[in-house]
Parts: structure tokens; sequence; C-alpha cells
């Protein structure tokens, strides 16, 4: 069956690895990005998000099957905040009511390993607050210092992000709206925004120092987008509040297995 799909990021990178599946199956596929896409919008601002899924929402009709936000970005300053954490889960929130008028509604964000490291207690509580504006500020104070303290502001939205999943799945919004709402989180993938960062034998080793990949090395964003395309359809009836770390097994590595 043919089902309509919402994806951030469809531009590029995890994004247009996920699009460019759902259409290949033969769905439609409505694609969200700073430019490129069927929707040019800003998810970093309130007003943005709030016109992508009004414009996303008419495009499909009123009734949306799935959404895949997969729009984010990774560096060191408050942007990332509101583009990994707000504009994922207001565009969310916004679409609901669409996703809520399908027979099998789904969503599913990207998070990331980096939920697994050092974060901003303060910046992690006032996203999951809601209270933008904090989040902001705190981001800024942060990436001021620069270094390390800067980073906190990616690694801070992924938990951050991570953990709204986890509290907002067995929400009447979602799951009384029959809607499981998970996240995939993935290692290092090979996108244009980790491009420049792997091109040197001294990034490669930062990178797998922090993210450990024993299980077939760096990875493709379409393998990614296959986790994800089972995720959101219609066979997936019960897996909801979950970050499925699909990193070539970072987590376990890090973590071991006593977690529970």
């Amino acid at each position: 069956m043919t089902r309509t799909y919402v994806v951030t990021g469809a531009a590029s990178g995890i994004g247009a690895a996920a699009a460019a599946l759902l259409a290949k199956r033969g769905h439609r596929v409505i694609g969200v990005d700073l430019r490129n896409s069927d929707i040019d919008a800003d998810l970093s601002t309130p007003d943005g998000r709030q016109a992508a899924a009004e414009h996303a929402s008419g495009l499909a009709g009123g009734t949306v099957d799935a959404v895949i936000a997969a729009a984010g970005i990774a560096a060191p300053k408050p942007l990332t905040v509101a583009v990994n954490f707000f504009g994922v889960t207001e565009f969310l929130v916004a679409l609901q009511p669409a996703l809520a008028r399908s027979n099998s509604p789904r969503a599913v964000v990207v998070s990331s390993m980096a939920t697994l490291q050092p974060v901003s207690d303060d910046l992690v509580d006032a996203m999951l607050a809601g209270d933008e504006k904090k989040a902001l500020e705190v981001g800024a104070a942060l990436a001021e210092q620069g270094g390390q303290a800067g980073y906190l502001n990616y690694s801070s939205s992924k938990r951050a992000l991570s953990r709204w999943v986890r509290r907002e799945c067995i929400t009447p919004r979602w799951a009384g709206a029959h809607i499981p709402l998970n996240a995939v989180a993935p290692g290092t993938v090979l996108t244009p925004m980790t491009a420049e960062l792997l091109a040197t034998d001294e990034g490669k080793a930062m990178v797998d120092a922090s993210v450990p990949m024993p299980l077939n090395y760096h990875q493709s964003a379409e393998s990614v987008a296959q986790l994800m395309a089972w995720l959101t359809s219609e066979e997936n009836t019960h897996t909801t509040g979950q970050t499925i770390y699909i990193d070539g097994g970072a987590d376990a590595t890090l973590r071991g297995d006593n977690i529970w």
C-alpha cells in the first residue's frame, strides 16, 4: 500500500537516503529542507516549523501516514539546539493532527550515539521544559567557552531528543492516537556532514576513539534509512519510545552489558 511520508532533512545525508528508499518502494515523499526540497523551510525558528508543517499537511491533503525527522546539524553553537531539538519536536507536534488521521500513523526521529557522551544538564533540562529562549542562552554560553563545551550543544540536543521521545510516546497525543514514536541513534555515518572530518587520518582516529564501531566500521546513510523505513511501516505496531542504536556496536563497546 502506498503511504505518504514527510521527511525532513530530505536534501542530503540520512534524510535524502530515506526519501530515496521510500520513493523507490512506491511511496509518496514530501521532502522538507532549508533548500532544494519540496518544501524549503527554516526549522530553526518557531515560524519556520509551523509554516513547514502546515505546508506539508496541505500537500498531503490533510493526512500524513508517517514522518521521518532527519534534519539536524552538528555545529558547536546554539543553532544546533534550535534545529536538532525544537526543529524536530515542534514540527512533529504541529503535524500530529495530520498523522492522527492516518489508519497507521508512525513517526521516527534521528538521534545519535552522542546521547552517550557528556551533556549539559542545564541545557537538557531547558529543552525538555520547552523553554527555547533559555536553552539558546545556555547554548550560547557554552559556545563562547569553545572547545568541548561548545560541542555540548550537539550531544545535549540528541540526549534531550531521545528523552523527549521516551517521555512523549506513551501520552494521549501519541499512544492514544495509535502513533508509534521512536528514535534511531547512528554511529559514524558517511555523509557530507562528516566528510571533512573523516578526510584525514587524524580526524578518523579522533572519531573512532569516541565512536568505536567493531561491526562493519563506518556506515552508509542507507543503513539508517532501512531501519527507519521499518519503524514507520505498517508492520511496526508495538515498538515505541525506543532509541535504537544502529551504530556498529559503539553503544555495546562503550557501555558494556550491565545497563539494566
